[in-house]
């Protein structure tokens, strides 16, 4: 399994993009795929029914691709809820999971898409309540099959310390594994904080995925470093630029 460096896979995303190929949509639809086949497995989730999924939300688009995969398993039956813990969401993927019949946690930033000051985003997240973000967070990890971690993806550089209120979110779904009441935790692109080419992490703050599924190519911070150990098990969605890739040498052959 070979494993590729965040810049080489913008560089093999980039000309698909600018021809207008729908490589977001695309990694939505594998995404969307492998969740609901985990939904299904009974080795996953021994209950009945279609299954409920908790979308943890950032701001950029590890988020979108976690939202328009939830609009996917909501219109398929699934019960998806979204909760945003960035300065501001994606908009089109919001619209669409709201559209299929997802329904928001709660409202902590505001707008959809609409970018915030700091000041505000500290305002908006008094607004989770006495309670606050971890609270909040694990009333509703405890109530979902299995949890999207859609927080941050390739576009952050290096490893990355999550900030308030993901921070506390992921704290909270932590606490739940330690305390085995977790549910499956299946991370977008990457596991949130780690550093997509060495697979360092800024500190103990990164959710444990027991799969990762990764679009396009595999990330070699899933390979190596702490990121290997958080990153679960690899499920690689195919979204056209696997001939571009060929051409470049991987950071990491396994």
């Amino acid at each position: 399994m070979n494993g590729y460096g965040g810049d080489q896979i913008r560089a093999a995303e980039r000309p698909h993009l600018d021809a207008g190929e729908p490589l977001m949509q695309r990694a939505a639809d594998g995404l969307a795929r492998i969740v609901g086949d985990l939904l299904d497995d009974p080795a996953v989730r021994p209950g009945d029914g279609p299954g409920s999924v908790l979308l943890l939300v950032g701001s950029g688009d590890n988020g979108g691709d976690a939202l328009f995969a939830g609009a996917r398993l909501a219109a398929d039956g699934r019960r998806v809820t979204v909760l945003r813990v960035g300065s501001r969401v994606h908009a089109a993927g919001l619209a669409a999971a709201l559209d299929a019949g997802a329904r928001l946690v709660d409202d902590p930033s505001g707008a959809p898409g609409q970018a915030r000051p700091a000041a505000d985003v500290l305002a908006a997240v008094a607004r989770w309540g006495d309670r606050g973000p971890a609270a909040v967070a694990t009333d509703a990890a405890l109530d979902a099959d299995l949890v999207l971690d859609g927080i941050l993806g390739i576009g952050v550089r290096g490893a990355a310390a999550l900030r308030s209120p993901a921070r506390e979110v992921v704290a909270a779904v932590r606490q739940l594994a330690r305390d085995q009441r977790a549910p499956f935790v299946v991370a977008v692109d990457v596991p949130s904080g780690i550093d997509v080419d060495t697979g360092a992490i800024a500190d103990d703050h990164v959710l444990q995925a027991d799969v990762t599924v990764t679009f396009g190519g595999v990330k070699a911070g899933l390979l190596r470093g702490p990121g290997a150990t958080l990153a679960g098990r690899i499920e690689l969605v195919d979204v056209g630029i696997g001939a571009d890739l060929q051409a470049v040498e991987p950071l990491v052959r396994t």
